[in-house]
């Protein structure tokens, strides 16, 4: 997987959380969307420690202009 970006949001707790390792264990590089930054930025030193290039981005889904930074973001790696 790797060049590969998966962008997920939900990505702090459960199958998002799972799913974001997964990905970085598979060599992609990952984008993980929330809205607890504390959380959010524990799970990026993860990843990153999985030997995955990763981002955390503060955001919720229900907001438009955020979703779309999240994707210009995951479009940037």
């Amino acid at each position: 997987m790797s060049k590969q970006v998966a962008l997920i949001t939900g990505a702090l707790t459960g199958i998002g959380r799972a799913t974001a390792v997964a990905f970085a264990a598979a060599g992609a590089n990952v984008v993980v969307a929330g809205r607890r930054e504390e959380d959010g930025k524990k799970l990026e030193k993860e990843l990153r420690h999985l030997g995955a290039k990763a981002e955390f981005v503060k955001v919720g889904v229900r907001h438009e202009p955020a979703c779309r930074q999240a994707c210009c973001q995951a479009d940037e790696q």
